[in-house]
Protein backbone atom coordinates (compact mmCIF):
# COMPACT_ATOMS: atom_id res chain seq x y z
CA UNK A 1 0.00 0.00 0.00
CA UNK A 2 2.26 2.51 1.15
CA UNK A 3 5.06 1.76 -1.88
CA UNK A 4 1.99 1.56 -4.11
CA UNK A 5 1.36 5.61 -3.16
CA UNK A 6 4.50 6.65 -2.92
CA UNK A 7 5.05 5.65 -7.22
CA UNK A 8 1.49 7.23 -7.72
CA UNK A 9 2.91 10.69 -6.23
CA UNK A 10 6.02 10.08 -8.10
CA UNK A 11 4.07 9.64 -10.86
CA UNK A 12 2.17 12.56 -10.70
CA UNK A 13 4.63 15.30 -9.16
CA UNK A 14 7.45 13.97 -12.41
CA UNK A 15 3.85 14.61 -14.79
CA UNK A 16 3.16 17.42 -13.28
CA UNK A 17 6.82 19.34 -14.06
CA UNK A 18 7.29 17.95 -17.29
CA UNK A 19 3.93 19.14 -18.25
CA UNK A 20 4.25 22.80 -16.72
CA UNK A 21 8.13 22.68 -18.95
CA UNK A 22 6.33 21.34 -21.83
CA UNK A 23 3.74 24.72 -21.36
CA UNK A 24 6.70 26.90 -20.95
CA UNK A 25 9.02 25.83 -23.80
CA UNK A 26 5.81 25.77 -26.99
CA UNK A 27 4.15 28.90 -25.01
CA UNK A 28 0.75 27.04 -24.12
CA UNK A 29 -1.42 28.00 -21.35
CA UNK A 30 0.28 25.10 -18.78
CA UNK A 31 -3.75 24.55 -16.61
CA UNK A 32 -4.79 23.16 -20.13
CA UNK A 33 -1.85 21.15 -20.36
CA UNK A 34 -2.26 19.92 -16.91
CA UNK A 35 -6.05 19.11 -17.12
CA UNK A 36 -5.29 16.77 -20.27
CA UNK A 37 -2.56 14.98 -17.87
CA UNK A 38 -5.29 14.53 -15.08
CA UNK A 39 -7.72 12.60 -17.82
CA UNK A 40 -4.93 10.57 -19.10
CA UNK A 41 -3.13 9.81 -16.03
CA UNK A 42 -7.30 8.98 -14.25
CA UNK A 43 -10.17 8.11 -16.54
CA UNK A 44 -8.06 6.82 -19.23
CA UNK A 45 -5.14 4.60 -18.19
CA UNK A 46 -6.37 4.29 -14.36
CA UNK A 47 -2.47 4.86 -13.47
CA UNK A 48 -3.96 7.41 -10.90
CA UNK A 49 -7.25 6.95 -8.79
CA UNK A 50 -7.01 9.57 -6.22
CA UNK A 51 -10.27 8.47 -4.07
CA UNK A 52 -8.48 4.99 -3.76
CA UNK A 53 -5.03 5.85 -3.13
CA UNK A 54 -5.36 8.82 -0.73
CA UNK A 55 -8.22 7.68 0.33
CA UNK A 56 -9.61 10.07 3.34
CA UNK A 57 -6.25 11.62 3.50
CA UNK A 58 -7.30 13.77 -0.23
CA UNK A 59 -9.06 16.22 1.01
CA UNK A 60 -7.64 17.55 3.98
CA UNK A 61 -3.93 17.68 1.78
CA UNK A 62 -6.25 19.76 -0.93
CA UNK A 63 -7.74 22.01 1.62
CA UNK A 64 -4.06 22.77 2.87
CA UNK A 65 -2.67 22.89 -0.80
CA UNK A 66 -5.81 25.62 -1.38
CA UNK A 67 -4.75 27.88 1.50
CA UNK A 68 -0.77 28.22 0.96
CA UNK A 69 -2.34 28.68 -3.23
CA UNK A 70 -4.40 31.73 -2.03
CA UNK A 71 -1.51 32.80 0.27
CA UNK A 72 0.90 33.21 -2.39
CA UNK A 73 -1.79 34.81 -4.10
CA UNK A 74 -2.58 37.22 -1.62
CA UNK A 75 1.48 38.35 -1.10
CA UNK A 76 1.55 39.14 -4.69
CA UNK A 77 -1.41 41.99 -4.70
CA UNK A 78 -0.33 45.52 -3.96
CA UNK A 79 -1.73 48.40 -2.59
CA UNK A 80 -0.44 50.51 -5.27
CA UNK A 81 -2.31 48.67 -8.35
CA UNK A 82 -5.38 49.81 -6.30
CA UNK A 83 -4.41 53.33 -7.58
CA UNK A 84 -5.31 52.55 -11.12
CA UNK A 85 -8.10 49.89 -10.75
CA UNK A 86 -9.45 50.44 -7.42
CA UNK A 87 -13.00 51.62 -8.49
CA UNK A 88 -12.96 48.48 -10.69
CA UNK A 89 -11.85 46.23 -8.52
CA UNK A 90 -14.49 47.00 -5.70
CA UNK A 91 -17.41 46.24 -8.02
CA UNK A 92 -15.98 43.29 -9.45
CA UNK A 93 -15.84 41.57 -5.39
CA UNK A 94 -18.98 43.62 -4.43
CA UNK A 95 -21.82 44.05 -7.04
CA UNK A 96 -19.43 41.67 -9.49
CA UNK A 97 -20.22 38.98 -7.15
CA UNK A 98 -23.46 39.25 -6.36
CA UNK A 99 -25.52 39.74 -9.73
CA UNK A 100 -22.95 36.19 -10.79
CA UNK A 101 -23.99 34.54 -7.85
CA UNK A 102 -27.61 35.79 -8.10
CA UNK A 103 -27.85 35.05 -12.23
CA UNK A 104 -25.83 31.83 -11.69
CA UNK A 105 -28.08 30.45 -9.34
CA UNK A 106 -31.22 31.30 -11.58
CA UNK A 107 -29.71 29.90 -14.71
CA UNK A 108 -28.61 26.65 -12.73
CA UNK A 109 -32.60 26.23 -11.60
CA UNK A 110 -34.40 27.44 -14.45
CA UNK A 111 -31.88 25.95 -17.54
CA UNK A 112 -30.13 23.31 -15.40
CA UNK A 113 -33.13 21.75 -14.48
CA UNK A 114 -31.39 21.76 -10.53
CA UNK A 115 -33.34 21.70 -7.44
CA UNK A 116 -33.25 25.36 -5.68
CA UNK A 117 -31.04 24.51 -2.80
CA UNK A 118 -28.08 22.65 -5.81
CA UNK A 119 -28.90 25.48 -8.01
CA UNK A 120 -28.17 27.83 -5.69
CA UNK A 121 -25.22 26.22 -4.06
CA UNK A 122 -24.08 25.78 -7.96
CA UNK A 123 -24.19 30.00 -7.74
CA UNK A 124 -22.30 30.02 -5.14
CA UNK A 125 -19.07 28.41 -6.35
CA UNK A 126 -19.30 30.06 -9.83
CA UNK A 127 -18.56 33.46 -8.10
CA UNK A 128 -15.03 32.34 -8.25
CA UNK A 129 -12.25 33.25 -10.67
CA UNK A 130 -9.31 31.20 -9.59
CA UNK A 131 -5.91 32.63 -9.15
CA UNK A 132 -4.14 29.13 -9.78
CA UNK A 133 -5.13 29.81 -13.22
CA UNK A 134 -5.16 33.67 -14.30
CA UNK A 135 -2.08 34.05 -12.64
CA UNK A 136 -0.10 31.63 -15.10
CA UNK A 137 -2.45 33.06 -18.00
CA UNK A 138 -1.74 36.71 -17.32
CA UNK A 139 2.18 35.66 -16.82
CA UNK A 140 1.40 34.61 -20.92
CA UNK A 141 -0.44 36.78 -22.07
CA UNK A 142 1.39 40.18 -20.99
CA UNK A 143 -1.48 42.45 -20.52
CA UNK A 144 -1.32 46.06 -19.62
CA UNK A 145 -1.31 47.09 -15.94
CA UNK A 146 -4.98 47.95 -15.07
CA UNK A 147 -6.46 44.74 -16.96
CA UNK A 148 -4.34 42.65 -15.13
CA UNK A 149 -4.47 44.45 -11.71
CA UNK A 150 -8.66 43.70 -12.01
CA UNK A 151 -8.27 39.95 -13.15
CA UNK A 152 -5.84 39.59 -10.43
CA UNK A 153 -7.59 41.14 -7.52
CA UNK A 154 -10.76 39.54 -8.38
CA UNK A 155 -9.77 36.25 -8.49
CA UNK A 156 -7.66 35.81 -5.52
CA UNK A 157 -10.24 37.82 -3.81
CA UNK A 158 -13.67 35.94 -4.97
CA UNK A 159 -11.94 32.57 -4.41
CA UNK A 160 -12.10 32.41 -0.12
CA UNK A 161 -15.30 34.83 -0.62
CA UNK A 162 -16.87 32.19 -2.93
CA UNK A 163 -15.59 29.53 -0.71
CA UNK A 164 -17.68 31.04 2.20
CA UNK A 165 -21.01 31.56 0.26
CA UNK A 166 -20.66 28.07 -1.01
CA UNK A 167 -20.34 27.32 3.19
CA UNK A 168 -22.84 29.70 3.99
CA UNK A 169 -25.76 29.01 1.64
CA UNK A 170 -24.97 24.75 2.48
CA UNK A 171 -25.52 26.29 6.26
CA UNK A 172 -28.71 27.99 5.53
CA UNK A 173 -30.69 25.27 3.48
CA UNK A 174 -29.46 22.53 6.43
CA UNK A 175 -30.85 24.63 8.98
CA UNK A 176 -33.65 26.31 7.83
CA UNK A 177 -34.13 28.47 10.93
CA UNK A 178 -36.80 30.62 9.85
CA UNK A 179 -36.52 34.48 9.79
CA UNK A 180 -34.98 34.37 13.37
CA UNK A 181 -32.22 31.72 12.47
CA UNK A 182 -31.32 32.84 9.31
CA UNK A 183 -30.74 36.37 11.35
CA UNK A 184 -28.63 34.56 13.55
CA UNK A 185 -26.82 32.46 10.60
CA UNK A 186 -25.99 36.16 8.42
CA UNK A 187 -25.30 37.93 11.83
CA UNK A 188 -22.62 34.64 12.54
CA UNK A 189 -21.08 34.81 8.66
CA UNK A 190 -20.51 38.87 9.35
CA UNK A 191 -18.86 38.53 12.64
CA UNK A 192 -16.50 35.49 11.18
CA UNK A 193 -15.72 37.40 8.05
CA UNK A 194 -14.56 40.74 10.16
CA UNK A 195 -12.76 37.75 12.54
CA UNK A 196 -11.24 36.27 9.94
CA UNK A 197 -9.90 39.09 8.09
CA UNK A 198 -8.46 40.69 11.04
CA UNK A 199 -6.57 37.34 12.22
CA UNK A 200 -4.86 36.99 8.64
CA UNK A 201 -4.08 41.00 9.56
CA UNK A 202 -2.32 40.50 12.62
CA UNK A 203 -0.62 37.27 11.24
CA UNK A 204 0.77 38.92 8.91
CA UNK A 205 1.81 42.16 10.71
CA UNK A 206 3.06 40.07 13.41
CA UNK A 207 5.32 37.99 11.15
CA UNK A 208 6.49 40.77 9.21
CA UNK A 209 7.68 42.83 12.60
CA UNK A 210 9.85 39.38 13.50
CA UNK A 211 11.25 39.21 10.19
CA UNK A 212 12.51 42.96 10.29
CA UNK A 213 13.46 43.18 14.04
CA UNK A 214 15.61 40.10 13.05
CA UNK A 215 14.07 37.49 15.43
CA UNK A 216 14.01 34.86 13.02
CA UNK A 217 16.92 33.52 10.88
CA UNK A 218 17.00 34.08 6.95
CA UNK A 219 16.93 30.43 6.73
CA UNK A 220 13.91 29.61 8.43
CA UNK A 221 12.24 32.93 6.90
CA UNK A 222 10.49 30.49 4.26
CA UNK A 223 9.63 27.47 6.41
CA UNK A 224 8.71 29.68 9.03
CA UNK A 225 5.86 31.54 6.53
CA UNK A 226 4.73 28.25 5.32
CA UNK A 227 4.49 27.05 8.82
CA UNK A 228 2.46 30.20 9.74
CA UNK A 229 0.03 30.00 6.88
CA UNK A 230 -0.97 26.75 8.11
CA UNK A 231 -1.48 27.40 11.31
CA UNK A 232 -3.30 30.49 11.10
CA UNK A 233 -5.53 28.59 7.80
CA UNK A 234 -6.32 26.53 10.78
CA UNK A 235 -7.01 28.77 13.54
CA UNK A 236 -9.31 30.54 11.01
CA UNK A 237 -11.25 27.11 10.45
CA UNK A 238 -12.04 27.16 13.56
CA UNK A 239 -14.11 30.21 13.24
CA UNK A 240 -16.36 28.69 10.95
CA UNK A 241 -16.06 26.10 7.82
CA UNK A 242 -13.25 27.45 4.70
CA UNK A 243 -13.10 30.86 7.01
CA UNK A 244 -9.55 29.61 7.05
CA UNK A 245 -9.50 30.55 3.21
CA UNK A 246 -9.98 34.63 3.72
CA UNK A 247 -7.62 34.21 6.53
CA UNK A 248 -4.59 33.09 5.15
CA UNK A 249 -5.61 35.18 1.81
CA UNK A 250 -5.38 38.40 3.93
CA UNK A 251 -2.40 37.06 5.67
CA UNK A 252 -0.62 37.03 1.94
CA UNK A 253 -1.98 41.16 1.44
CA UNK A 254 -0.98 42.17 4.33
CA UNK A 255 2.99 40.26 4.31
CA UNK A 256 2.94 41.30 0.77
CA UNK A 257 2.81 45.22 1.23
CA UNK A 258 4.83 45.03 4.80
CA UNK A 259 7.89 46.43 2.68
CA UNK A 260 10.17 43.51 3.72
CA UNK A 261 13.81 43.87 2.93
CA UNK A 262 13.47 39.94 2.22
CA UNK A 263 10.38 40.27 0.80
CA UNK A 264 11.28 39.35 -2.62
CA UNK A 265 13.04 35.83 -1.62
CA UNK A 266 9.72 34.89 0.29
CA UNK A 267 7.58 35.95 -2.58
CA UNK A 268 10.06 33.46 -4.94
CA UNK A 269 10.55 30.65 -2.01
CA UNK A 270 6.17 30.54 -2.07
CA UNK A 271 6.10 30.55 -6.27
CA UNK A 272 8.29 27.47 -6.11
CA UNK A 273 6.15 26.04 -3.52
CA UNK A 274 3.03 26.90 -5.03
CA UNK A 275 4.02 26.38 -8.67
CA UNK A 276 4.65 22.52 -7.62
CA UNK A 277 1.29 22.12 -5.72
CA UNK A 278 -0.90 23.60 -8.64
CA UNK A 279 0.62 21.25 -11.18
CA UNK A 280 -0.35 18.23 -8.69
CA UNK A 281 -3.46 19.38 -7.78
CA UNK A 282 -4.86 19.79 -11.25
CA UNK A 283 -3.97 16.51 -11.95
CA UNK A 284 -4.90 14.67 -8.93
CA UNK A 285 -8.80 16.69 -9.07
CA UNK A 286 -8.91 15.93 -13.11
CA UNK A 287 -8.20 12.04 -12.29
CA UNK A 288 -10.35 11.75 -9.84
CA UNK A 289 -12.98 12.67 -11.51
CA UNK A 290 -15.79 9.93 -12.66
CA UNK A 291 -16.35 9.73 -16.35
CA UNK A 292 -20.06 8.62 -15.73
CA UNK A 293 -21.05 11.64 -14.48
CA UNK A 294 -19.65 13.34 -17.25
CA UNK A 295 -21.95 11.22 -19.20
CA UNK A 296 -24.77 11.73 -17.63
CA UNK A 297 -25.38 15.42 -17.84
CA UNK A 298 -27.49 15.96 -20.65
CA UNK A 299 -28.14 19.25 -23.17
CA UNK A 300 -29.61 21.24 -19.67
CA UNK A 301 -26.04 21.05 -18.57
CA UNK A 302 -24.52 21.94 -21.61
CA UNK A 303 -26.74 25.16 -21.98
CA UNK A 304 -26.29 25.95 -18.52
CA UNK A 305 -22.50 26.08 -18.93
CA UNK A 306 -22.47 27.88 -22.32
CA UNK A 307 -24.92 30.63 -20.99
CA UNK A 308 -23.06 30.93 -17.70
CA UNK A 309 -20.16 31.96 -20.34
CA UNK A 310 -21.30 33.63 -22.73
CA UNK A 311 -23.74 35.93 -20.86
CA UNK A 312 -23.97 35.71 -17.37
CA UNK A 313 -20.31 36.18 -16.41
CA UNK A 314 -20.56 39.33 -19.35
CA UNK A 315 -24.04 40.87 -18.39
CA UNK A 316 -22.52 40.44 -14.25
CA UNK A 317 -19.65 42.42 -15.32
CA UNK A 318 -21.11 45.22 -17.55
CA UNK A 319 -23.72 45.85 -14.84
CA UNK A 320 -21.47 45.86 -12.22
CA UNK A 321 -18.97 48.26 -13.36
CA UNK A 322 -21.04 50.91 -14.71
CA UNK A 323 -19.89 54.28 -13.83
CA UNK A 324 -16.70 53.19 -13.61
CA UNK A 325 -13.34 54.50 -15.41
CA UNK A 326 -13.18 51.31 -16.88
CA UNK A 327 -12.83 51.77 -20.83
CA UNK A 328 -15.42 49.33 -22.62
CA UNK A 329 -12.15 47.15 -23.91
CA UNK A 330 -11.33 46.58 -19.96
CA UNK A 331 -14.66 45.69 -19.42
CA UNK A 332 -15.22 43.57 -22.08
CA UNK A 333 -11.76 41.81 -21.57
CA UNK A 334 -12.85 41.07 -17.95
CA UNK A 335 -16.43 40.33 -18.29
CA UNK A 336 -14.63 37.47 -21.32
CA UNK A 337 -11.97 36.10 -18.81
CA UNK A 338 -13.14 34.16 -15.80
CA UNK A 339 -11.68 30.53 -15.55
CA UNK A 340 -12.26 28.58 -12.98
CA UNK A 341 -9.69 26.63 -10.96
CA UNK A 342 -8.67 24.64 -8.02
CA UNK A 343 -10.65 26.01 -5.57
CA UNK A 344 -14.09 25.65 -7.60
CA UNK A 345 -13.34 21.85 -7.83
CA UNK A 346 -12.25 21.51 -4.19
CA UNK A 347 -15.32 23.42 -3.02
CA UNK A 348 -17.98 21.54 -5.43
CA UNK A 349 -16.28 18.18 -4.18
CA UNK A 350 -16.90 18.82 -0.80
CA UNK A 351 -20.47 19.93 -1.21
CA UNK A 352 -21.55 17.39 -3.55
CA UNK A 353 -21.05 14.69 -1.10
CA UNK A 354 -22.65 16.84 1.92
CA UNK A 355 -26.11 17.97 -0.33
CA UNK A 356 -26.50 14.41 -1.61
CA UNK A 357 -25.89 13.19 2.33
CA UNK A 358 -28.50 16.23 3.32
CA UNK A 359 -31.33 14.66 1.17
CA UNK A 360 -30.40 16.48 -2.51
CA UNK A 361 -30.72 14.13 -4.79
CA UNK A 362 -29.66 16.06 -7.67
CA UNK A 363 -26.81 16.97 -5.84
CA UNK A 364 -24.61 14.29 -7.98
CA UNK A 365 -24.89 16.74 -10.95
CA UNK A 366 -23.14 19.50 -9.22
CA UNK A 367 -19.73 18.26 -9.33
CA UNK A 368 -19.51 17.34 -12.73
CA UNK A 369 -21.10 20.52 -13.76
CA UNK A 370 -18.38 22.66 -12.41
CA UNK A 371 -15.72 20.48 -13.43
CA UNK A 372 -17.61 21.30 -17.06
CA UNK A 373 -17.08 24.71 -16.09
CA UNK A 374 -13.38 24.36 -14.65
CA UNK A 375 -12.07 22.44 -18.10
CA UNK A 376 -14.45 24.42 -20.53
CA UNK A 377 -13.57 28.08 -19.54
CA UNK A 378 -9.54 26.58 -19.06
CA UNK A 379 -8.94 25.96 -22.69
CA UNK A 380 -11.61 29.17 -24.10
CA UNK A 381 -9.95 31.60 -21.73
CA UNK A 382 -6.59 29.83 -21.89
CA UNK A 383 -6.22 30.12 -25.84
CA UNK A 384 -8.26 33.40 -25.91
CA UNK A 385 -6.90 35.38 -23.21
CA UNK A 386 -3.20 36.80 -25.41
CA UNK A 387 -5.68 37.00 -28.48
CA UNK A 388 -8.78 38.82 -27.01
CA UNK A 389 -6.02 40.76 -25.16
CA UNK A 390 -3.91 42.25 -27.76
CA UNK A 391 -6.89 42.97 -30.35
CA UNK A 392 -8.87 44.98 -27.53
CA UNK A 393 -5.19 46.95 -27.05
CA UNK A 394 -4.90 45.66 -24.00
CA UNK A 395 -1.85 43.63 -23.83
CA UNK A 396 1.51 44.09 -26.13
CA UNK A 397 1.65 42.40 -29.49
CA UNK A 398 5.41 41.93 -28.94
CA UNK A 399 7.37 40.86 -26.65
CA UNK A 400 11.03 41.35 -27.76
CA UNK A 401 11.80 45.01 -26.23
CA UNK A 402 14.24 46.16 -23.90
CA UNK A 403 15.09 47.75 -20.98
CA UNK A 404 18.15 49.54 -20.93
CA UNK A 405 19.77 50.88 -17.74
CA UNK A 406 22.18 53.45 -17.90
CA UNK A 407 22.10 56.51 -19.92
CA UNK A 408 25.48 57.30 -21.77
CA UNK A 409 26.35 58.47 -25.54
CA UNK A 410 26.71 54.87 -26.38
CA UNK A 411 23.96 53.38 -24.84
CA UNK A 412 21.54 55.88 -26.29
CA UNK A 413 23.22 55.34 -29.49
CA UNK A 414 22.24 51.93 -29.60
CA UNK A 415 18.94 52.54 -28.58
CA UNK A 416 18.24 54.95 -31.64
CA UNK A 417 19.31 52.05 -33.87
CA UNK A 418 17.03 49.65 -32.23
CA UNK A 419 14.10 52.02 -32.79
CA UNK A 420 15.16 52.42 -36.66
CA UNK A 421 14.44 48.58 -36.29
CA UNK A 422 11.36 48.67 -34.46
CA UNK A 423 12.34 47.51 -31.05
CA UNK A 424 10.62 48.56 -28.23
CA UNK A 425 13.55 50.64 -25.91
CA UNK A 426 13.06 51.72 -22.88
CA UNK A 427 15.89 54.12 -21.26
CA UNK A 428 15.81 54.45 -17.53
CA UNK A 429 18.53 56.43 -15.41
CA UNK A 430 18.17 58.47 -12.36
CA UNK A 431 19.88 61.49 -14.16
CA UNK A 432 17.42 63.79 -16.07
CA UNK A 433 20.78 65.40 -16.96
CA UNK A 434 22.00 61.85 -18.64
CA UNK A 435 18.82 61.28 -19.85
CA UNK A 436 18.18 64.72 -21.95
CA UNK A 437 19.55 63.51 -24.92
CA UNK A 438 17.60 60.30 -25.00
CA UNK A 439 14.50 62.43 -24.44
CA UNK A 440 16.05 65.00 -27.54
CA UNK A 441 16.01 62.31 -29.78
CA UNK A 442 12.52 60.74 -28.95
CA UNK A 443 13.75 57.66 -26.79
CA UNK A 444 11.31 56.18 -24.38
CA UNK A 445 12.60 56.76 -20.92
CA UNK A 446 12.41 56.44 -17.24
CA UNK A 447 13.43 59.02 -15.21
CA UNK A 448 14.44 57.13 -11.33
CA UNK A 449 15.87 53.72 -10.33
CA UNK A 450 14.62 50.72 -11.88
CA UNK A 451 14.71 48.47 -8.94
CA UNK A 452 12.74 51.09 -6.50
CA UNK A 453 8.81 51.01 -5.70
CA UNK A 454 8.34 53.78 -8.24
CA UNK A 455 9.23 51.81 -11.60
CA UNK A 456 7.14 48.76 -10.13
CA UNK A 457 4.35 51.11 -10.08
CA UNK A 458 5.02 53.05 -13.03
CA UNK A 459 6.94 50.74 -15.67
CA UNK A 460 4.77 49.15 -18.35
CA UNK A 461 7.10 46.11 -19.29
CA UNK A 462 4.02 44.16 -21.27
CA UNK A 463 6.25 44.26 -24.43
CA UNK A 464 9.54 43.67 -22.68
CA UNK A 465 11.41 40.90 -23.09
CA UNK A 466 15.24 41.58 -22.01
CA UNK A 467 17.13 43.49 -19.62
CA UNK A 468 20.41 45.22 -19.93
CA UNK A 469 22.08 46.87 -16.84
CA UNK A 470 24.85 48.92 -18.55
CA UNK A 471 25.81 51.65 -16.46
CA UNK A 472 29.02 52.24 -14.51
CA UNK A 473 28.34 50.79 -11.73
CA UNK A 474 28.90 46.80 -11.68
CA UNK A 475 27.65 45.98 -8.56
CA UNK A 476 23.99 47.80 -9.44
CA UNK A 477 24.54 46.20 -12.81
CA UNK A 478 24.65 42.95 -10.68
CA UNK A 479 21.67 43.69 -8.49
CA UNK A 480 19.20 45.07 -11.04
CA UNK A 481 19.99 41.54 -13.14
CA UNK A 482 19.07 39.80 -10.14
CA UNK A 483 16.02 42.15 -9.41
CA UNK A 484 14.59 41.00 -12.77
CA UNK A 485 16.07 37.52 -13.31
CA UNK A 486 12.79 36.32 -11.70
CA UNK A 487 10.39 38.24 -14.14
CA UNK A 488 11.94 37.99 -17.10
CA UNK A 489 14.05 34.52 -16.36
CA UNK A 490 17.98 34.90 -16.29
CA UNK A 491 18.61 33.77 -19.79
CA UNK A 492 16.97 37.14 -20.65
CA UNK A 493 18.81 39.74 -18.17
CA UNK A 494 22.24 41.03 -19.02
CA UNK A 495 24.89 43.38 -17.75
CA UNK A 496 28.29 44.52 -19.37
CA UNK A 497 31.11 42.58 -18.71
CA UNK A 498 33.45 43.60 -15.69
CA UNK A 499 36.99 43.88 -15.62
CA UNK A 500 38.86 40.51 -13.57
CA UNK A 501 35.21 38.90 -13.87
CA UNK A 502 36.12 35.81 -16.08
CA UNK A 503 39.71 35.31 -13.82
CA UNK A 504 37.93 35.18 -10.87
CA UNK A 505 40.03 37.49 -8.87
CA UNK A 506 39.08 39.91 -6.34
CA UNK A 507 37.50 42.01 -8.78
CA UNK A 508 34.89 40.32 -9.89
CA UNK A 509 31.57 39.16 -8.49
CA UNK A 510 30.36 35.48 -8.43
CA UNK A 511 27.94 34.02 -11.26
CA UNK A 512 25.19 33.47 -9.27
CA UNK A 513 24.86 37.60 -7.93
CA UNK A 514 25.11 38.77 -11.90
CA UNK A 515 23.53 38.73 -15.02
CA UNK A 516 24.83 37.11 -18.29
CA UNK A 517 27.27 38.85 -19.99
CA UNK A 518 26.45 41.15 -23.29
CA UNK A 519 29.20 41.85 -25.71
CA UNK A 520 32.89 40.56 -25.73
CA UNK A 521 34.54 40.49 -22.57
CA UNK A 522 36.78 43.70 -23.47
CA UNK A 523 33.77 45.51 -24.27
CA UNK A 524 33.77 47.63 -20.26
CA UNK A 525 31.92 50.50 -19.75
CA UNK A 526 35.08 53.04 -19.96
CA UNK A 527 36.29 51.56 -23.08
CA UNK A 528 32.69 51.69 -25.00
CA UNK A 529 32.71 55.26 -23.39
CA UNK A 530 36.57 56.06 -25.12
CA UNK A 531 35.71 54.21 -28.13
CA UNK A 532 32.47 56.43 -28.71
CA UNK A 533 34.10 59.75 -28.42
CA UNK A 534 36.65 58.14 -31.08
CA UNK A 535 33.77 57.91 -33.35
CA UNK A 536 32.58 54.65 -32.36
CA UNK A 537 29.11 54.21 -33.71
CA UNK A 538 26.40 51.37 -34.05
CA UNK A 539 25.96 50.40 -37.65
CA UNK A 540 23.55 48.42 -38.70
CA UNK A 541 23.95 45.57 -41.49
CA UNK A 542 21.12 43.01 -42.90
CA UNK A 543 22.29 39.96 -44.08
CA UNK A 544 21.53 38.08 -46.93
CA UNK A 545 21.79 34.65 -48.73
CA UNK A 546 24.57 36.46 -51.07
CA UNK A 547 25.91 38.46 -47.74
CA UNK A 548 26.29 36.03 -45.07
CA UNK A 549 27.56 36.03 -41.07
CA UNK A 550 30.93 34.75 -42.52
CA UNK A 551 31.63 37.48 -45.40
CA UNK A 552 30.36 40.52 -42.66
CA UNK A 553 32.93 39.30 -40.22
CA UNK A 554 35.29 39.02 -43.18
CA UNK A 555 34.63 42.73 -43.70
CA UNK A 556 34.76 43.84 -40.64
CA UNK A 557 37.68 42.19 -39.57
CA UNK A 558 35.60 39.79 -37.69
CA UNK A 559 35.52 42.99 -34.97
CA UNK A 560 32.25 42.05 -32.82
CA UNK A 561 33.14 44.05 -29.89
CA UNK A 562 30.11 44.80 -28.74
CA UNK A 563 27.10 43.14 -31.29
CA UNK A 564 23.40 42.70 -31.21
CA UNK A 565 21.38 41.09 -34.01
CA UNK A 566 17.53 41.65 -34.00
CA UNK A 567 16.14 38.45 -35.78
CA UNK A 568 14.20 38.04 -39.45
CA UNK A 569 11.14 36.71 -37.41
CA UNK A 570 11.60 39.60 -34.59
CA UNK A 571 13.17 39.25 -31.47
CA UNK A 572 16.51 40.39 -29.90
CA UNK A 573 19.94 38.45 -29.74
CA UNK A 574 22.09 39.92 -26.97
CA UNK A 575 24.81 37.03 -26.78
CA UNK A 576 25.93 36.30 -30.24
CA UNK A 577 28.00 33.59 -29.18
CA UNK A 578 25.29 31.26 -28.57
CA UNK A 579 23.47 32.23 -32.50
CA UNK A 580 24.04 31.90 -35.74
CA UNK A 581 22.60 35.00 -37.79
CA UNK A 582 20.87 33.86 -40.88
CA UNK A 583 19.75 36.02 -44.00
CA UNK A 584 17.26 38.46 -42.90
CA UNK A 585 19.10 39.23 -39.75
CA UNK A 586 19.83 42.53 -38.96
CA UNK A 587 23.62 42.98 -37.45
CA UNK A 588 23.83 46.34 -34.94
CA UNK A 589 27.68 46.39 -34.60
CA UNK A 590 29.76 48.76 -32.75
CA UNK A 591 31.99 50.15 -34.95
CA UNK A 592 34.81 52.56 -35.94
CA UNK A 593 34.28 55.08 -38.67
CA UNK A 594 36.31 53.90 -41.09
CA UNK A 595 33.88 50.64 -41.05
Amino acid sequence: MHAHLANVVAIVIVAGIAVQWVAWRFRIPAIVLLTAAGFVLGPATGLVVPAQDFGSLLEPIVQLAVAVILFEGGLNLHFHELSHAGSGVRRLVSLGLVFNFVLGACAAHYVGGLSWPVAVEFGAIIVVTGPTVILPLLRQARLRARPASLLKWEGIVNDPLGALLAVVVFQYFLLRGGVRGNLELGATVVVVLIAAAALGWFAGVALGQCYRRGWVPEYLKGPGMLAAVLGTYALGNLLLAEAGLLTVTVFGVALGNANLPSIEELRRFKENITVALVSVLFIVLTADLDPALLRALDWHGALLILLVIFVLRPVAVAVATLGTDLSWQERVLVGWIAPRGIVAAAVAGAFSARMLEAGYADADRLLPLVFLLIVTTVVLHGFSLPWVARHLGLASKRADGLVLVGASPWSIDLAVRLKELDIPVLMVDASWHRLRPARLASLPIHFGQVISESADRNLDLSSIGYVMAATDNDAYNALVCTRFSNEFNRSSVFQLPMPGADADDRTGLTPTLRGQRVFSGEALYETLLQRYFEGWRFQKTRLSEEYDFDKYCARVDAELFATLVVKAGGGLVLDVTRYQPVAGDVIVNFLPPES
